[in-house]
């Protein structure tokens, strides 16, 4: 049997671990001998088929001006300095330079870690809750399944994800993998720039009930949204049981409108501050190769990366970009 078009569609699915463990390693030596790489089934699965998956990144880029919840601050970028001397080569409190030092740097005086795109971890309210440094590494590539609510919310701004939604949707597609990531399309994120609106309520979340069933009906990962808040009731209902019932969550998502609602996976990756109570998360969708949004490896190879239009300099929030 021809186990390359078995794995490489199962793959895509979410379901490799569902594959017999020798029939996996059969096919990856089957997969590897015909692209004539080694026969490691992971590696002869990049080869094949993560090598030509579109990559859609989910990320807000965070920085100095941008959405956040009213009751923390916004974030400071300005040159790094010198915290010590170092004889004939810097004093202390210099500002590094490429000029001067070969290098520069930038510091970075972040007032929250529950910022720009992230993940949530139980500890930001739950005094017995995992940090973010206690997250395991099995959580780094899953299943990702968008359920879109983006017409409800465009009708409704105030709308938030029911249990028929989530049921509408697994009649198109099927069951919601276990172990998968649920993101909830609302489209909020392109009001991202609009600092005063973004925050202000209406806006639209998903409710106790829907979270209640994904997780314990449907046993998910996580799910994330694109607000930065899980819901508009006056207690956060559904963050307060996700948190207290040792669950995280992914907040500020972006670009979920050029992603598929099923089939695709999630590379999940965030900061890793030791007891943090938040996570700058950067989280990158990976579907199909013939899907027509993101960029593939050999189209973005991320090796030499591409030089800038112009110099960098700092504009006036001490961001680095390309000034003539």
């Amino acid at each position: 049997m021809d186990f390359k078009p078995v794995l490489t569609s199962m793959m895509l699915a979410g379901t490799v671990a569902a594959l017999p463990a020798g029939a996996l390693a059969q096919a990856g030596a089957q997969a590897g001998a015909q692209a004539g790489t080694q026969t490691s089934p992971l590696w002869s699965l990049y080869e094949t088929t993560l090598k030509s998956a579109k990559h859609i990144d989910l990320t807000h880029a965070f920085e100095p001006v941008q959405a956040v919840w009213p009751g923390f601050g916004t974030a400071t970028f300005k040159p790094a300095t010198a915290g010590a001397a170092i004889p004939g080569y810097v004093e202390k409190g210099e500002v590094y330079s490429y000029d001067k030092h070969g290098f520069v740097a930038t510091a970075y005086d972040l007032p929250t870690d529950q910022y720009g795109t992230q993940l949530d971890p139980p500890a930001h309210w739950n005094p017995l809750g995992a940090t973010i440094s206690d997250i395991p590494a099995s959580v780094a590539l899953r299943p990702l399944v968008v359920i879109d609510i983006s017409g409800k919310a465009k009708a409704d701004e105030g709308y938030h994800l029911q249990v028929s939604d989530v049921e509408a949707w697994e009649t198109r597609h099927g069951r919601i993998p276990e172990g998968s990531v649920v993101m909830v399309r609302s489209d909020w994120h392109k009001r991202w720039t609009d600092r005063e609106r973004f925050n202000r309520k209406p806006f639209p979340g998903v409710s106790l009930a829907a979270l209640k069933h994904l997780h314990l009906e449907r046993k998910i990962l996580f799910h994330g949204h694109e607000p930065l808040d899980t819901d508009t009731t006056p207690t956060l209902e559904g963050e307060a049981w996700l948190m207290a019932n040792n669950f995280a969550q992914a907040e500020g998502v972006a670009n979920l409108d050029q992603v598929p609602e099923a089939g695709a996976l999630i590379s999940i990756g965030f900061a890793k501050p030791l007891g943090g109570t938040g996570g700058y998360a950067r989280f990158v969708a990976i579907a199909p190769a013939d899907w027509p949004h993101g960029v593939t490896v050999t189209t973005a190879p991320g090796a030499p990366l591409p030089t800038q239009s112009a110099p960098l300099k700092r504009d006036a929030n001490g961001v680095m970009r390309p000034t003539p």
